[in-house]
């Protein structure tokens, strides 16, 4: 199952950014790129999946993996190859759109269609193990069901309405989002003659229910209920559908798309693959939904290989508690992985203005020869389950903080004006929080040099430093865009878009600019391609060296005052920044 590991992928900074985050499209994005003040800063770049066409979840809910058009272009991507930047997307392995020409086409042809099986009906999956409830959804027995692990309230289905006017439930881990258009008279009248006196009266009811967002299900039509059916088809049949769908790797139409895709990606510039959602691929009864065993890691190994072919690095995104260890087993098998305890670990230490939690960690990743990617901000929220501790096989593994540490850690981030995201069982109640949403600089208290000091940290710690584009900005929450009301509209806190004057106006701020200089140190310098030494004798503060041959960086800090210098080399002479 292990990977290979390629040399030929840079160890230098990463931007991260939507094509759109500067200005409108991907092109206003290589024009900040071109400019001076940022000459030397990047040699990767991840840009996020509108790269490619989609329609929900901003980009998560792919609908094929051509270019969108309206964002990109190839001539983008020769100026980002002339910036020498190397790219890195996604593949959200788990699920396609409802949009996606596989699930048109299954909803048109129904069981005729060539990929009748590329989704999994959930019935169908469900239907020796479980019960079939009053709405027609097959309920798995207790024991089945108490192992799924849920990203929303719920059973983790979409129903979806086919042309003959059936409904079947699809899996549908994630993201849904279902409009209801108002009915008119003229539509009771011809789906339902038996109603056209009462056309009125029924588009008024449905209409009004439609207008306050109430269940539709639960309505009650009186003298004329026994129509209710008919009449809730015709609404369904007449709403426009949106939802991630699970896809059945069982399939092998599946892993003949993969193996496109991968291909695809590739002549676009890929070097580093992220896979989106992998873990929740393999799905077995009677197993978790979440990185079940072996079956996932056969999946990885199987798509690994695909990699391999297309000479592309795997980056597997996984989200768990630090004593599951899951962290440990991917990166043995030879996998980069995502570093998710930074961004927690990072606030807690600047808070507390103690180190230890933080250079535990940095220390098992240097012990360990773990490859990382690093962030502070993302597209997503700032994880605090990953820092938890775990029981595993009775047995209790801690976590990297404690969870009235990893509570403070959340508490302080809401009053700061954050939102929270929370995970819930298969009643739909909580089990436990996820992430917290809010621009890095807001979670710092909106604090120059905090989040100055917290880049620099950023920079020294082992791994491939991912960089958040409104992070490098200052970036504050914003609260109108998290306020919108769509699926997943907490996540809009942290996904600003900046106009070319944003940009400007930045570039003559000193918390931009110094925080450019210290990811350019991070990503010319040759002493990050050597070894690391922590000094950890002190708890207040960070003293962290790397040295290769001659070239040497040094970054001490104080956590009580956040004052801090960098002492580095160039051409055999001896520098000092001081912040």
């Amino acid at each position: 199952m292990s990977s290979e590991k390629n040399t030929t992928i840079s160890n230098g900074v990463m931007l991260n950014a939507y094509p759109d985050s500067i200005g409108t499209n991907l092109s206003d994005t290589i024009k900040m790129l071109q400019k001076e003040d940022f000459k030397d800063v990047f040699s990767l770049f991840y840009v996020l999946p509108t790269f490619f066409n989609s329609d929900l979840d901003r980009g998560f809910s792919v609908i094929d993996y051509n270019l969108n058009k309206d964002l990109v272009s190839k001539e983008d991507l020769k100026a980002l190859e002339k910036l020498n930047i190397m790219l890195k997307f996604d593949i959200v392995l788990n699920h396609l759109s409802v949009n996606s020409p596989q699930f048109k086409d299954l909803l048109e042809k129904g069981e005729a269609s060539k990929y009748k099986d590329f989704f999994i009906n959930w019935n169908t999956f469900w239907k020796e193990n479980g019960t079939k409830n009053e709405n027609g959804i097959v309920i798995p027995k207790e024991e089945f069901l108490s192992k799924l692990f849920m990203r929303k309230s719920g059973l983790p289905i979409l129903k979806v309405p086919f042309p003959d006017g059936s409904e079947k439930p699809y899996w549908n881990t994630f993201y849904q989002e279902i409009k209801y258009k108002k009915i008119s008279q003229k539509d009771i009248t011809e789906a339902i003659p038996q109603l056209s006196e009462k056309a009125e009266l029924v588009c008024h009811k449905i209409n009004s229910a439609i207008l306050k967002n109430e269940n539709l299900s639960s309505l009650h039509f009186e003298d004329f209920n026994k129509y209710k059916q008919e009449v809730l088809l015709l609404i369904y049949r007449k709403a426009t559908y949106l939802g991630q769908m699970d896809v059945n790797a069982k399939s092998e139409l599946v892993w003949d798309f993969y193996e496109e895709t991968l291909a695809k990606v590739k002549s676009f510039g890929c070097k580093i693959l992220r896979l989106d959602a992998f873990a929740y691929l393999h799905k077995e009864i009677g197993q978790s939904n979440f990185f079940n065993k072996p079956g996932t890691w056969q999946y990885l190994d199987r798509i690994n290989q695909i990699a391999k072919k297309n000479d592309l690095i795997l980056l597997p995104e996984i989200h768990a508690e630090y004593g599951l260890n899951l962290h440990d087993e991917v990166a043995q098998e030879g996998y980069q992985i995502y570093d998710f305890f930074l961004p927690g670990l990072m606030i807690h230490t600047l808070e507390t203005a103690n180190s230890n939690a933080l250079l535990t960690w940095a220390k098992e990743i240097i012990n360990k020869g773990y490859k990382t990617v690093n962030m502070l901000g993302c597209h997503d929220g700032i994880p605090v389950l990953d820092l938890k501790g775990k029981e595993v096989d009775g047995k209790y593994n801690k976590g990297l903080l404690e969870d009235a540490e990893i509570e403070t850690i959340m508490n302080t981030v809401l009053e700061r004006g954050g939102r929270v995201k929370n995970l819930f069982d298969a009643s739909g109640n909580k089990i436990s929080y996820y992430q917290v949403n809010a621009t890095f600089f807001s979670a710092l208290g909106e604090n120059e040099q905090k989040l100055v000091l917290a880049r620099a940290i950023q920079m020294f710690m082992p791994g491939i430093p991912q960089v958040w584009y409104l992070d490098i900005f200052a970036g504050k929450n914003n609260y109108a865009a998290a306020d919108s009301g769509t699926s997943g509209g907490h996540k809009e806190i942290n996904r600003t878009t900046l106009s070319n004057k944003d940009i400007e106006i930045g570039l003559k701020k000193e918390v931009v600019l110094n925080q450019l200089k210290i990811m350019r140190l991070r990503n010319t310098s040759k002493a990050f391609l050597g070894k690391v030494v922590i000094d950890d004798s002190k708890v207040n503060e960070l003293d962290i060296t790397w040295t290769n041959k001659n070239e040497f960086a040094h970054l001490k800090a104080n956590l009580n005052t956040l004052s801090f210098s960098i002492n580095f080399s160039e051409n055999n002479i001896t520098k000092k920044m001081t912040f």
